[in-house]
């Protein structure tokens, strides 16, 4: 219906002319109702049938498809009511939605991409009511003004709330793990507990919008991290080189995402930062550091969080089917390649061991069947494993490698994280620092503990030696981690050190540069 054009035009004009941001005195003191007896002429006349012909023009020429941009359009093709215009025109809400988007220049983000330049040239024009017969109808002129308002706005709630990436969807389809024609699997590269934008997020901000809670709701979806602020004003800081600030605007957007839980909420933790290769242990006041090995560009290490609930010393390792298939199958029926490495075959369904020789190609290849490594000397997890709970069989663990830890390039595990000094670290994680457990672990994972599970009659004379000199009364096997230490995985290319200062690593799995593709819808 059209808006009737007298009382309802003084309205709009006393609404455009009214600003909570105007400081000026204001020209238009002395009106009487003569004055706007030209706003009767077709130029000035609102009709809401018209904005929503417009808008449906505009929502069908627009392609940008990040999840704010299918929002709008689904908004208005609902026949929503309109955000920001109504029946008194435009207030102050439009003004406070605008001095919150001028912040993303101070993000890095481009202020078209946000249709600043269009909003701000649009809400000027109507505040002079300089409308003419062509694009800058007063309809036109509104309906682009609501539609890109809204668009602009829910795009910054979303991403300033919860990022402008969704890390969940774009790194957990990244990377193939078993395909065929129709069903593709993927490997699950981010497993950390999130929240997301969803449309009760989104119905929630437009609701915001429509009782004039605009500034305290945006100013609220602000990151609240203080090396979120930190990256921010280096940004600001200055031009910066194409490589540095690419690296600050995707470091900047992981500080972004709302996740569950955060080091900086527990007194004692672990974490790990893979593009680092370094572990940083915390204990209130007391930090430690080593050096780690993770896992190489085709085995990536899964961002994820957990809490290590217990350490097994001297632990037996099942092999990964991927290693079965690729290192152990050439080997079936090769008892001396399995007595070499410490493998035995072991049933899963009954228990039962197998003899190496007569282990098939066929069982090698049964799920029924697992190679294990003895537990001791030599065994790929080394003499203890920190385990946590997670769905991928990742944990930090012990090597029989130890020159890794001399090379750079430390991306070389099957995508466990290897620690340089695992005792150190098993210390770390006893609440009590109990000296007669301390010790026991200590001599358990110096001992040599091969013939362990054995028959003495199967035993060499050499291992009937070294087995009478165990004192089995010293071993331990694992010991609980209570209460559990939160562990932390991640992933930042520019991060603190214990000492505040902000480091630059290598973007070792090309994370960057997935993260910044997205971005670009931005900049």
């Amino acid at each position: 219906m059209k808006y009737p054009c007298s009382w309802v035009l003084l309205l709009l004009v006393v609404g455009l002319l009214q600003s909570c941001h105007d400081k000026e005195p204001n020209p238009n003191r002395n009106l009487s109702l003569a004055d706007f007896a030209t706003l009767s002429a077709p130029a000035y006349r609102l009709n809401s049938h018209r904005i929503r012909e417009e808008i449906d023009r505009l929502a069908a020429a627009d392609r940008d498809s990040m999840a704010a941009d299918q929002r709008t359009r689904a908004y208005y093709a609902g026949r929503s009511p309109l955000v920001w215009i109504d029946r008194k025109g435009l207030d102050s809400r439009a003004d406070s939605a605008v001095a919150h988007l001028q912040g993303v220049a101070r993000m890095g983000f481009s202020r078209r991409r946000f249709r600043l330049p269009q909003i701000e040239a649009d809400l000027k024009r109507a505040r002079e009511l300089r409308f003419d017969d062509g694009d800058n109808r007063i309809n036109r002129v509104m309906a682009r003004l609501e539609y890109n308002l809204t668009k602009a706005y829910l795009r910054y709630a979303a991403g300033q709330q919860f990022g402008f990436v969704n890390p969940t969807y774009v790194f957990n389809r990244l990377d193939v793990h078993d395909s065929d024609s129709v069903h593709p699997t993927y490997r699950t590269l981010f497993d950390l507990k999130m929240r997301h934008a969803t449309r009760a997020f989104f119905r929630e901000a437009l609701h915001k919008a429509g009782t004039d809670s605009v500034g305290p709701f945006l100013a609220e979806a602000e990151p609240q991290d203080a090396f979120y602020h930190r990256l921010r004003a280096r940004l600001d800081s200055g031009p910066a080189p194409a490589p540095d600030r690419v690296r600050l605007l995707v470091n900047m957007e992981r500080c972004r995402w709302r996740l569950a839980d955060r080091p900086q909420a527990h007194r004692k933790y672990v974490l790990v930062n893979i593009p680092s290769y370094h572990l940083l242990a915390v204990d209130g006041d007391e930090t430690m550091t080593m050096r780690v090995a993770s896992g190489t560009m085709a085995t990536k290490t899964p961002v994820m969080a957990s809490r290590v609930q217990r350490m097994d010393i001297n632990p037996q390792w099942v092999m990964p089917r991927s290693i079965v298939r690729k290192s152990i199958l050439p080997h079936a029926g090769d008892t001396g390649y399995f007595r070499r490495h410490r493998y035995f075959v072991r049933q899963r369904s009954t228990g039962r061991v197998v003899e190496p020789g007569l282990v098939t190609r066929g069982m090698l290849l049964d799920g029924d069947y697992l190679v294990i490594q003895e537990g001791g000397e030599g065994n790929a997890l080394g003499r203890i494993i920190f385990r946590f709970d997670n769905g991928l069989s990742i944990f930090l663990h012990d090597t029989s490698s130890r020159n890794v830890f001399a090379q750079t390039d430390r991306g070389v595990s099957h995508g466990c994280v290897r620690v340089e000094r695992p005792l150190d670290l098993a210390v770390f994680m006893l609440a009590r620092k109990d000296e007669q457990l301390i010790d026991r672990i200590r001599y358990s994972m110096a001992a040599d503990v091969s013939p362990l599970g054995k028959r003495r009659s199967e035993l060499t004379p050499e291992m009937q030696t070294v087995s009478d000199t165990l004192d089995r009364r010293r071993l331990v096997g694992t010991v609980k981690v209570e209460p559990a230490v939160p562990i932390f995985l991640y992933y930042f290319t520019l991060y603190p050190d214990p000492d505040g200062r902000i480091e630059a690593f290598a973007d070792v799995y090309g994370y960057d540069r997935v993260i910044y593709d997205i971005l670009k819808n931005y900049l």
